[in-house]
């Protein structure tokens, strides 16, 4: 790992957002979490809908979950790029 991809893959990191997994439509490729402040988007915490890319991050994780997510603007709605469960 270049010096430059330690950097980007730590302020992704800062930006992670903790939340607590409400639903999973895998179908719908969607997520439903009750989550705390966005500070990447300047949102408060709240409970939401999430659209997911790549629909497969959503194979991880269940109804109950705490987890770590990113989201992204993807085409104006607001889509989870990256979540994990919390440790």
């Amino acid at each position: 790992m270049t010096h430059g991809e330690a950097a980007n893959l730590a302020a992704m990191n800062a930006t992670l957002s903790e939340g607590l997994v409400k639903k999973v439509d895998k179908a719908q490729g969607k997520i439903t979490l009750k989550h705390g402040p966005l500070k990447n988007m300047g949102m408060p915490g709240m409970t939401m809908v999430f659209r997911v890319v790549p629909p497969t991050l959503l194979n991880g994780v269940k109804a109950g979950d705490t987890v770590k997510f990113h989201v992204e603007n993807i085409n104006g709605a607001l889509t989870v790029t990256q979540i994990q469960t919390a440790k």
